[in-house]
């Protein structure tokens, strides 16, 4: 692992989730998934260097804002897992999820992953979201975009990385219907 700044990454993080809660403004028990690869923040290929005190820097930097505003998190393993998902049981009750049999670990699953199976309480492993995330981090390419609600809407403010790994924040809105005389709020979708 190359030398990395634990300090700056949970800070980069925790600025990242304010600037989107500030931008999104989100409900009490909404969904926020966190996708992230450790090696990419490394400056590493995706997979290669995965690193568990990362893992802890990032969680450090996300779950006190999550908890704060009162949304679930969802944190993506790799493809390995098939991207399930690590979330709270309540969570999982919460929105029908059905929970999946496997255990990630660091070298398959992911660290960040692996790291809320050790934090998130009454931590369980899902298949999917189901398209439900209404918010989302991605640290690194790691594809959240299956799990966020239609119509995701990228985040062009705040941070813009995390060490090396490229940071995309989105939210998502609900989709425009109707025709040519249809009219729309712009307020309304910032939930």
């Amino acid at each position: 692992m190359q030398n990395m700044n634990t300090t700056k990454i949970t800070n980069t993080v925790s600025e990242a989730v304010q600037t989107l809660f500030e931008i999104a403004k989100p409900q009490p028990g909404q969904l926020l998934v966190l996708g992230c690869s450790t090696s990419e923040i490394q400056g590493c290929r995706i997979g290669s260097q995965s690193s568990q005190e990362i893992a802890r820097a990032v969680l450090a930097g996300l779950l006190p804002a999550a908890g704060e505003a009162g949304v679930y998190l969802a944190v993506q393993g790799c493809e390995h897992i098939n991207r399930a998902l690590c979330l709270s049981r309540e969570c999982a009750q919460a929105y029908g999820l059905r929970e999946v049999w496997v255990r990630p670990w660091l070298r398959a699953g992911g660290a960040c992953v692996t790291e809320a199976l050790e934090q998130l309480p009454d931590a369980v492993m899902v298949e999917d979201l189901g398209a439900r995330a209404v918010l989302g981090l991605d640290i690194g390419g790691t594809m959240i975009g299956m799990h966020m609600r239609p119509v995701a809407v990228p985040v062009k403010a705040g941070p813009r990385a995390v060490g090396e790994a490229a940071l995309t924040l989105a939210y998502a809105r609900p989709k425009y219907i109707g025709g040519p005389r249809a009219q729309y709020a712009e307020e309304q979708f910032v939930h």
